[in-house]
C-alpha cells in the first residue's frame, strides 16, 4: 500500500520555482529520492497558476514517511519554505491496486 502526497507549494513572483530549483540544484531532491522507501519525488507546474508548483511525493508506508519526516532534510527544506515565503495545500493519497477492468480501456500504453 503505497501513500501518494501531493504538496501544492503557491508564492509571489515565481518564488515557488525558485525554491524547487533550489531543492534540486543543492541536491536534497536527490537525497529524498534515495531515501529507503521513497517510491516519487518529482515538481510540476500547472499550466492555468505560474505561481505554484506540485510536488508529487509517493513512500512505500506510512513508516518511511515518518522517518523522513525526523531526517536532517526537514529542516533544510523548512528553512527554505521560509526562505521563499510559501503556503501549501495537502492531498493524500493510499494506492487502491484493485482498479476495475473496464478502467484499462481508458489507459493507452
Amino acid at each position: 500500500m503505497a501513500i501518494t502526497v501531493n504538496l501544492y507549494y503557491t508564492g509571489k513572483n515565481g518564488s515557488a520555482r525558485a525554491f524547487a530549483e533550489e531543492m534540486t540544484r543543492t541536491g536534497i531532491v536527490a537525497k529524498i529520492r534515495a531515501e529507503q522507501g521513497n517510491l516519487r519525488y518529482d515538481y510540476f507546474q500547472p499550466l492555468d497558476d505560474p505561481e505554484t508548483i506540485l510536488l508529487i511525493d509517493s513512500w512505500e508506508d506510512q513508516a518511511s514517511i515518518d522517518i523522513h519526516h525526523a531526517s536532517p532534510m526537514m529542516a533544510q527544506l523548512a528553512a527554505l519554505r521560509e526562505k521563499y515565503d510559501l503556503h501549501m495545500r495537502v492531498e493524500r493519497y493510499v494506492s487502491d491496486d484493485s482498479a476495475p477492468e473496464s478502467d484499462t480501456a481508458f489507459i493507452r500504453k
